[in-house]
């Protein structure tokens, strides 16, 4: 099991969700569209040759992102990611699957 975490902006929240749902992320036992998510602030600074979503090119920008955290199949890694960047506003968005133990007791 894998976590992704990633991080959009308001305008494209609740599409990207929905994209990563309709892969096969989010499902945890006998539920389904799970997922964790915080509002915080992300920077970054498009460089030549760029061509932000938001921003200037050679502008360092903040900008209020949400990060949200789904549960994913390793056998749906690569369709999530997929349907999370056709999905997403950015050029380069940023995510990470984190490797999940599942510990029985």
């Amino acid at each position: 099991m894998l976590k992704l975490i990633f991080y959009v902006p308001e305008s494209h929240l609740e599409a990207t969700k929905a994209a990563v749902f309709k892969a096969g992320g989010g499902g945890i036992g006998d539920y389904e569209h799970c997922a964790w998510q915080v509002l915080g602030t992300g920077q970054f600074k498009p460089l030549r040759g760029a061509d932000p979503y938001i921003g200037e090119v050679g502008t360092l920008e903040k900008v209020e992102e949400w990060r949200v955290e789904i549960i994913v199949p390793e056998d749906n890694a690569a369709n999530v990611a997929r349907a999370l960047k056709d999905s997403h506003p950015y050029e380069e968005p940023a995510f990470e699957f984190i490797q999940m133990i599942d510990v029985q007791f």
